[in-house]
């Protein structure tokens, strides 16, 4: 938090009004930074929230009958603290909430959300249910987090003078990732399909599939991409060099892999030989590379459900 320094009594009237505005300014970048939501283009936010050094956020498009949220995040009050944002700051109700990973950091604020009209595709909310009953959750809980409409390939909303364009391009982060693509403003929702300056988490991913994902995403006609994971770039679209980048790396862990693959290498071989140390300073490096190599060894040979 930025200090105010009381100005020494000795001070020059320069002096003086020099340090009030650089403390202004001071004291409006740290309000900056502790607001969760930001606008990223005229009618388009991100609401952001950190957990142990990592950025989850959430996409919120606004149109002239409402928001659609994309991703409620992390838990009921998270859901409920972006949804005061949105009234408060943006002064419009949401009218849907298109979810993608199913994982509980971006799926559990869903009950924040019982009063919206929810949307995910149809992997999705198979994958959030059998979660759901693994966890053993009540009846209301998953009333409440489900989706009430899903999709095959692509659902299209006509919403607020919006064309809003729900995609789904094949496994990725999960098995029913979507995409949140508005054409006319050039800008589409990734959700945990891009970790922007991150190692992706793999744990239930398809990183050979993914690639094909990220190769229908950057074929758009988008100039911005929103990641699910990282901060959004001062100039928004700076995102599209930083989603080729984590195309870059999966391409490079297949490349690497496949040769290993070749050489007549075993899962185990292969996770020693591929480190792919230049990306080794990426944020969750350390935890994901192995799992990485690991499932996409598995994808390669077929052997991966």
């Amino acid at each position: 938090m930025a200090r105010c320094t009381i100005p020494e009594p000795n001070m020059t009237k320069s002096a003086m009004t020099f340090l009030i505005f650089v403390t202004s300014i001071l004291f409006v970048s740290a309000q900056e930074v502790r607001s969760p939501i930001r606008q990223v283009i005229p009618g388009h936010y991100v609401y952001s929230t950190a957990n142990a050094g990592r950025v989850f956020s959430s996409g919120i498009i606004v149109t002239s009958e409402g928001a659609l949220v994309v991703d409620a995040l992390d838990s009921e009050a998270i859901g409920r603290a972006e949804r005061e944002s949105i009234s408060s700051v943006i002064k419009q109700p949401v009218r849907y909430l298109v979810s993608s990973s199913f994982h509980d950091p971006y799926s559990k604020g869903n009950l924040a959300y019982a009063d919206v009209f929810k949307i995910g595709h149809e992997n999705y909310r198979s994958g959030l249910l059998q979660q759901m009953q693994r966890g053993k959750l009540s009846a209301d809980e998953q009333r409440a987090r489900l989706p009430n409409s899903t999709f095959h390939d692509r659902l299209t909303l006509y919403f607020g003078g919006k064309e809003i364009q729900v995609l789904y391009f094949g496994r990725a982060h999960t098995p029913g990732d979507s995409v949140v693509f508005v054409p006319q403003d050039r800008i589409a929702y990734l959700s945990e399909v891009f970790f922007s300056d991150e190692f992706p988490n793999m744990a239930q991913g398809y990183g050979v599939s993914w690639i094909r994902v990220l190769d229908s995403i950057e074929a758009l006609g988008a100039d911005i991409f929103i990641p699910g994971h990282g901060a959004v770039p001062e100039d928004p679209k700076a995102t599209r060099a930083a989603l080729h980048g984590m195309h870059q790396l999966l391409v490079d862990a297949r490349d690497a892999i496949q040769t290993e693959i070749a050489g007549g290498a075993t899962e185990d071989q292969a996770v020693a030989a591929v480190k792919l140390q230049q990306y080794e300073k990426l944020p969750t490096y350390a935890a994901q590379r192995e799992v990485t190599v690991r499932r996409m060894y598995k994808e390669l040979k077929g052997e991966l459900q």
